[in-house]
């Protein structure tokens, strides 16, 4: 058993920040001009009489967590009023345990039946909130427990995830495939994770539906506030090397010639990377294998620069059990949207996905243990951003540093809303500014997260 201090959630505090871009991002068929973060203060006792404080913060991204036809004013009271629900339940001791057995139980026991009871008395007879943007709600209070854990034993959270600090090994948390071989008995996070990530790591930049690619792209509406305003300035400001480019998904025209216009872009600045985002919109794994096979044979050096594919296909695996091998086989395929734990990445293997875009706005503990059972079973990782602002962007830089990913991390908060990040960038100006196509994580320091908050409120 480990020595080290078990915690139990004490009480939680919410509120709500609410950020404007300076440009518009395109999610699917819908525009995001704005977006309100979720911020949780979490307090956890430990044997002992330890008691200590944990930060946790999640963009609600209505367009993303809950496509749909329902006004986003409808979706988004929702939201807020899933999260204050959320704080209500849990505002209250739990039993001892790691963070992670924590967070299990809050998630995976006591979660999905506070959102049926939510849906039967506050959406009966509408729409029902989904899962993903419960799980969204729910992320800022498993990230705030997360950081109060490492705080609790005066070591970075990443430190904590071995046998020296759970009770329990991930045979108790996940299932293998069939036939796979793998055993998760004596097990841990630990064991699947990057424990001496380097201080610099590689980072996406998003190339949004909307955004001009240069100077000729430009109508005079644009922000004129220092910020880029065109890819090309973009990639010269900033030195990036891997882009992602958001496609339509329904027009195989537009997003052909949007790939090579991008692709053209990429080699005569010399980047070397791209991925496609589809956003969820196909439903043919054809349209998929038709561009690629357009961009291989007219435009092979774009088409070499694809590094993966990230989930062109509906959210809901079960609803849409399509057979993805044939695209999987073209260019590595990471599910995103559907991966919303690891059950559904082991439903998405057998469907053909080859590898999981992971995203610390789905809970940590649910991204530690989808990145474990992808990792024992051969699969690729990213880590996604959900463009985090902010306390969001610590535990999501730290993830995609820890998760042994393809390439890096994507980042594109300084993109749609820098400013919203200056109190913590003066602290951590290396995680909210792009230098060389790199972001530097050195600052990050101390107990929990690293976030540093006192020195933030200086």
């Amino acid at each position: 058993m480990p020595s080290t201090p078990d915690v139990r959630l004490a009480s939680v505090e919410l509120d709500f920040e609410p950020v404007e871009t300076r440009v518009p991002l395109k999610f699917g068929t819908e525009v995001l001009t704005s977006v309100t973060c979720a911020r949780v203060r979490a307090t956890v006792e430990g044997s002992g009489g330890i008691r200590a404080v944990g930060w946790g913060e999640t963009p609600l991204s209505v367009q993303w967590v809950w496509p749909s036809t329902l006004s986003y004013r409808e979706r988004f009271e929702s939201l807020l009023a899933f999260c204050r629900l959320l704080g209500e339940r849990w505002n209250r001791e739990t039993p001892f345990g790691h963070a992670l057995e924590v967070g299990h139980t809050l998630l995976f026991e006591e979660l999905p039946g506070i959102l049926q009871e939510y849906n039967r008395m506050e959406r009966s007879g509408r729409e029902p909130l989904p899962w993903l943007a419960a799980l969204v709600c729910s992320s800022p209070y498993d990230l705030a427990l997360h950081d109060a854990y490492g705080v609790a034993n005066g070591l970075p959270t990443y430190r904590c995830y071995g046998k020296d600090f759970l009770n329990r090994d991930l045979a108790s948390f996940l299932e293998p495939a069939e036939g796979s071989g793998v055993d998760f008995s004596g097990k841990y996070p630990a064991d699947f994770l990057e424990l001496t990530p380097p201080f610099k790591i590689p980072v996406w930049h998003l190339v949004g539906g909307l955004d001009p690619l240069d100077e000729g792209e430009l109508t005079g509406d644009e922000p004129d506030d220092g910020y880029p305003v065109h890819l090309e300035d973009w990639i010269a400001v900033d030195g990036l090397n891997c882009l992602k480019v958001k496609l339509r998904g329904d027009d195989a025209e537009w997003d052909y010639g949007r790939l090579r216009s991008i692709g053209r872009i990429a080699r005569s600045m010399d980047v070397d990377h791209l991925t496609t985002d589809f956003n969820c919109t196909v439903t043919d794994p054809a349209y998929v294998n038709d561009i690629l096979d357009h961009l291989e044979r007219d435009e092979p050096a774009t088409h070499a620069r694809i590094l993966y594919v990230e989930q062109p296909f509906p959210y809901d695996l079960d609803a849409h059990r399509i057979d993805v091998h044939s695209v999987a086989r073209r260019k590595p395929l990471f599910m995103d949207e559907s991966a919303h734990d690891w059950q559904h990445v082991r439903l998405g293997r057998d469907l053909g996905w080859n590898g999981v875009a992971l995203k610390t706005c789905k809970t940590q503990t649910g991204a530690l243990l989808s990145l474990c059972w992808a990792k024992a079973h051969g699969m690729g990782l990213m880590v996604q951003d959900l463009t985090n602002p902010m306390l969001a962007q610590v535990p999501h830089v730290l993830l995609g540093a820890h998760a042994g990913t393809i390439m890096g991390v994507e980042s594109n908060g300084m993109q749609f809303y820098p400013e919203a990040s200056a109190r913590e960038a003066r602290v951590h100006p290396g995680i909210y500014r792009r230098r060389e196509g790199m972001l530097d994580l050195g600052t990050l320091s101390g107990p929990g997260f690293g976030y540093r908050i006192e020195e933030m409120e200086g």
